[in-house]
């Protein structure tokens, strides 16, 4: 594998979430610690750890390392339950397999946008590619939340991956850092102050100060 060929997975969803953002991290190496980056890497303590874990009908792996050579990424799964199928006891004639079933730990709660169950099926693919299987669902965990979101892999959310990824490659190849995407995403992101939207006439504190009230 030539790992200048492949990407960071977790990338995507700094993609889909604002591409000025994924290019300030994964172009410039840029990141700024705030509450709530500080927040979602407690949550990460303990999947981060890679360890197995075995409970009735189910295998756990955490931290799994994972990569697709279709979408050209590679990174870590936070969480990796291995289903047995099928649950019942064996019948003649059926063999005994393990499914994954990707979990993805977040900090906060569901978002409107796409960028969480994008990351996620680009994990299904890449866990999928590595298993020879087809994997149908996933979940995702929000901490402020505690509770889990399970997701589709769908036709439409698989198509939207690819594409994701594709522009995530094409980003970084063009080493070009995307214009500023203002929105009321910006007001939490830890980024802010490194953005520079000043340099398209636009005054963050203000707008920060706009969209907080």
């Amino acid at each position: 594998m030539n790992n200048t060929d492949y990407l960071m997975l977790s990338g995507i969803q700094h993609f889909v979430f604002c591409k000025r953002q994924c290019g300030l991290i994964h172009m410039e190496q840029v990141w700024s610690e705030n509450t709530l980056t500080i927040q979602g890497e407690s949550l990460h303590e303990r999947v981060d750890k890679p360890e197995s874990e075995s409970r009735p009908g189910i295998k756990l792996e955490r931290s799994l390392a994972i990569k697709s050579e279709r979408l050209k990424l590679f990174g870590k799964a936070d969480m990796v339950e291995f289903h047995k199928y099928p649950p019942a006891p064996l019948t003649v004639g059926v063999q005994e397999t393990w499914i994954p079933f990707p979990v993805e730990y977040k900090r906060g709660k569901p978002k409107q946008g796409l960028e969480d169950k994008i990351q996620l099926c680009a994990q299904a693919i890449c866990l999928e590619e590595s298993f020879s299987c087809t994997i149908t669902k996933g979940a995702l965990f929000y901490g402020k939340e505690k509770r889990r979101l399970e997701v589709e892999f769908d036709d439409e959310l698989r198509e939207a991956t690819i594409e994701a990824a594709e522009g995530f490659h094409q980003m970084m190849k063009s080493n070009t850092l995307p214009p500023t995407e203002l929105g009321p995403k910006c007001k939490n992101c830890s980024l802010a102050e490194v953005c520079m939207p000043e340099s398209q006439g636009i005054n963050i504190e203000k707008y920060l100060a706009e969209v907080t009230e």
